[in-house]
Parts: C-alpha cells; sequence; structure tokens
C-alpha cells in the first residue's frame, strides 16, 4: 500500500514532469536559416535564369541581323552577278557594232580616197584660158568670193548653166544672155560669161572673167564689137563681185 505522504506528492511529480515538457518546445532556428538560404539561391538562380534569357535575347537578335545581313548581301551579289552578265552582254553587242563601224570606216576611208583622187584629177583638169580675160586678185578666201560671183550674176539676169567647183578652183558658165534689138537704130545683144577663181595662199583669191559679147541688129545680123569695150564689160563684173566681197555683211 502507498502511504499517504507518497500520494500527497505524486500530483506534484506529475506536474512538475509536464511543466518541463511544455519547457521543450523543439527550436525551429535551424529550419528558417535553411529555407531563407534555399530562397536566396533560388533567387540567385532565377536571376541567373533571367539574364541567360535576356542573353538568349540579345543573342537571338544578333543572330537575326547577322542572317538579314547575310540575305541582303546574298541579294546584291545576286544582283552584281546580274548586272555583270547584262555588261558582259553589251560589250558583246557593242563590240560586234565596233567591228561593224571599222568594217565600214575601212569602205568610206577607201570611198574618200578615190573621191580625193578624183578631186585632185578635176582639179588639175580644170583649164579656162586667160587670154582676153580681165583678171584680179581679191583678199578673201575662194568660198566668199565664188558667193559673190554667183550672186552677181544671178542679179544681173545671167542663170548658171555649168559650176564646178573644189577647194582650190571654181569657174561659173553662164547661159547665153539675149537682149532683142528694139530698133532699127538700137542694136541688141547677146553675153556669156565664163568666171574662174583660183585659190593663192594668205587667203587671197584670183578672179578671171571673160565675156563673149556680141552686138545684134534687127534680122539677127552679128555687129563688129571692140575689144575695149568687152573689157570694159568684164572689169564691171569684177568690180561688182570685188564690191561685194569688201562687205561681208552683204554676202
Amino acid at each position: 500500500m502507498i502511504k499517504a505522504s507518497q500520494r500527497s506528492l505524486a500530483p506534484l511529480f506529475s506536474l512538475a514532469v509536464l511543466s518541463w515538457c511544455v519547457g521543450c518546445t523543439p527550436d525551429e532556428s535551424p529550419f528558417r536559416q535553411e529555407n531563407e538560404n534555399l530562397r536566396k539561391q533560388l533567387a540567385k538562380q532565377e536571376s541567373l535564369l533571367n539574364s541567360l534569357q535576356d542573353g538568349n535575347k540579345v543573342m537571338q537578335q544578333q543572330i537575326d541581323l547577322l542572317n538579314q545581313e547575310l540575305r541582303d548581301a546574298k541579294k546584291q551579289t545576286e544582283h552584281a552577278q546580274a548586272e555583270a552578265k547584262s555588261l558582259q552582254t553589251e560589250a558583246k553587242t557593242l563590240g560586234a557594232k565596233l567591228d561593224a563601224q571599222l568594217v565600214e570606216s575601212k569602205k568610206l576611208s577607201g570611198e574618200i580616197q578615190r573621191t580625193a583622187a578624183k578631186a585632185a584629177q578635176v582639179t588639175d583638169s580644170i583649164r579656162v584660158e586667160e587670154k582676153g580675160s580681165q583678171i584680179e586678185d581679191l583678199p578673201r578666201p575662194l568660198p566668199a568670193v565664188g558667193k559673190a560671183a554667183e550672186e552677181a550674176l544671178t542679179r544681173n539676169g545671167y542663170r548658171i548653166r555649168v559650176t564646178v567647183k573644189t577647194d582650190q578652183k571654181a569657174v561659173f558658165v553662164t547661159e547665153r544672155k539675149i537682149s532683142i534689138p528694139t530698133s532699127v537704130e538700137t542694136a541688141g545683144s547677146r553675153n556669156q560669161y565664163v568666171v574662174s577663181l583660183q585659190a593663192l595662199p594668205s587667203n587671197v583669191t584670183r578672179l578671171s572673167v571673160k565675156a563673149e559679147f556680141e552686138r545684134v541688129a534687127q534680122g539677127g545680123r552679128v555687129l563688129a564689137v571692140d575689144a575695149e569695150e568687152i573689157a570694159e564689160i568684164e572689169r564691171r563684173l569684177i568690180a561688182e563681185i570685188g564690191k561685194a566681197v569688201a562687205s561681208p555683211s552683204k554676202l
């Protein structure tokens, strides 16, 4: 049997044990520290992951840019190749045209040489009898004197029948101009001019005028004409041509 004193201590002992058990609550601080460390590691990993993702985006952008540059370079290369092919075709076409032009140039050169030879022959063959003609040297080039001579003949009613021109010579032969006699007392006339030009050094042109002048009476009878009268007719034409070339504005 339990003694009375022992029964009185039992409740106290139980209360002390219970108080000790209550005071022995487990310490959670190590778990909290570990959780905090895990959270920090997770945050670092998330930051690293974000950095990697950002890096991937930048890398992808660089790759896209390089791909675009490659596509542009490819297009430029294709364009350059097409242009080179076009230029090559054009060069072949131009080469063919050049060859054709060279052939034509040689042909024209031969024709020019033949024409020059003929012109030289014509120049040598032009021989106008200057005996009995009036001659004067004019200080103007042959083309200017030739133009003045043609205009003077036309102005005086003479139609030019034959014209021969070279670089050094020119000859104009008119048709015969006839003036019908108006009465027995007044004789008519008929005349034909042969005008020749010869180029001389220093832009000087030798002008020669020969007139085949005749007096004609009624009925067609030819009258004698003094040589001085014919010379005067020739000198008048020379004077008119000389006056024209002396005033270039009139040519």
